[in-house]
């Protein structure tokens, strides 16, 4: 698969035309942003990478922001963990944490398109689905756990953000130290523990 910006040739074949499924049109789509960034992504390229024209496409995608989308809903399911049912809600609301951390390192040229793009609500409610099961189970209210799941997936995309960004003055190809990687764990794993001690065990609001 291409690794540069440049869009190669559309593959020819004197027989069939490739046979494009959705599913086949999100991975190279994703795999042009892994590679080059989300300004790297368009219609003609990804056509290229699948060895068609672009006007394929369409028929399973309408443009290029239903590409993006389809994207943002194929991450959200990478993150999707099955935990086990005996952990606590506390304890499953930091597994969702550390879960979607980590697909979002695995794809850091992605981040700032899960930032700006919102998830499919039923692929969201697939999510935290886990998370809100077991604060059903421990009697805890439904909107309290919303809110508490909804401000660490912020809290996680936002620490996410700022360790994959490029400072200004550096090179966007600029490889993390492992000082680095571990003062953002030791981040991460600090705000995390924080904001889940103060759900679970909330001060009263005046």
């Amino acid at each position: 698969m291409a690794t540069t910006g440049e869009p190669r040739p559309a593959r020819r074949s004197s027989g069939r035309p490739p046979q494009l499924s959705r599913d086949d049109i999100v991975s190279a789509a994703l795999a042009v942003i892994d590679a080059d960034g989300l300004e790297a992504l368009t219609m003609r390229r990804l056509g290229a990478e699948l060895g068609v024209a672009a006007m394929s496409l369409y028929r399973h995608l309408p443009n290029r922001e239903a590409v993006l989308a389809a994207v943002v809903n194929h991450l959200a399911t990478e993150a999707i963990t099955d935990l086990d049912p005996g952990r606590s809600w506390a304890e499953s609301l930091t597994a969702f944490a550390t879960a979607y951390r980590q697909m979002l390192l695995n794809h850091p040229r992605a981040v700032p398109l899960l930032a700006t793009h919102p998830m499919d609500v039923h692929t969201g409610l697939a999510l935290i689905q886990v998370v809100l099961d077991r604060a059903d189970t421990e009697g805890v209210p439904r909107t309290h756990a919303l809110t508490a799941v909804q401000s660490v997936a912020v809290f996680v995309l936002g620490h996410a953000l700022a360790q994959v960004g490029t400072p200004p003055g550096t090179s966007a190809t600029a490889v993390e130290t492992p000082e680095a990687t571990e003062y953002y764990d030791r981040w991460f794993a600090e705000g995390l523990a924080a904001m889940v001690t103060g759900f679970v065990r909330p001060a009263p609001i005046e």
